[in-house]
């Protein structure tokens, strides 16, 4: 079973993470838990790159084939084998991601975007993509409040320092998105407390039909 869960900056997708982990291994499954951009060693350097805010000046087509690179080294080093040994993986953002950032807010072509995602990736796809929704000034609120506690990383705030336009185009995409695939998204509250997020997200995984099977 492959999850991926997306929103916008301080969506709370880090903390959830945590409790879907906590919410398998109970159930007795073998869990990958994993990150984009990120998630092995090359993609860890692709990282740096992609989140610097030294990086201001990267262009959005060589973000999106960057983004790309990650990716596909990230599904053939990490997605692919531990689906393939029966794992649940469970991934902060994926291909959504770049349809909604690269797409949706910088505006480019999203044909190109999916084609690439076609060809290089064989169209790889998530059971189950959890959108942890809120509005852009409360995300925006949480990231940097996380970022000025040292909670998050301060390195990486490429994106945080976007204007507050851009990630209201991003949240949009997402819902347009969610829309299109009603069938693999949930739309979930972010704005209400931890605990209530991780009751929802259970109430989803528990309901889900990729549960009925168990690992080899």
């Amino acid at each position: 079973m492959f999850i991926t869960l997306e929103g916008i900056e301080g969506s709370g997708k880090t903390s959830q993470i945590r409790h879907i982990r906590a919410f398998f291994e109970d159930l007795g499954r073998r869990c990958t838990v994993t990150r984009e951009p990120g998630g092995t060693g090359i993609g860890e350097q692709i990282r740096a790159v992609l989140l610097d805010p030294e990086s201001r000046d990267l262009s959005p087509g060589a973000e999106l084939l960057l983004y790309t690179a990650d990716r596909v080294q990230h599904a053939a080093e990490v997605i692919r084998p531990a689906l393939t040994m029966g794992h649940v993986v469970i991934c902060d953002r994926y291909f959504d991601a770049t349809l909604a950032y690269q797409g949706y807010a910088r505006g480019l072509d999203m044909a190109l975007i999916r084609a690439l995602h076609r060809l290089m990736l064989d169209d790889l796809t998530p059971d189950l993509t959890l959108l942890l929704d809120l509005s852009p000034d409360q995300g925006l609120a949480r990231a940097w409040h996380q970022i000025d506690n040292g909670t998050r990383a301060g390195d990486e705030t490429r994106f945080e320092r976007e204007a507050l336009k851009f990630h209201e185009k991003v949240r949009a995409g997402y819902l347009d998105l969610a829309k299109q695939a009603p069938h693999r998204y949930r739309i979930i509250d972010a704005a209400r407390s931890e605990d209530d997020v991780r009751q929802a997200v259970r109430d989803i995984l528990s309901a889900h039909p990729g549960l009925g099977s168990s690992d080899p």
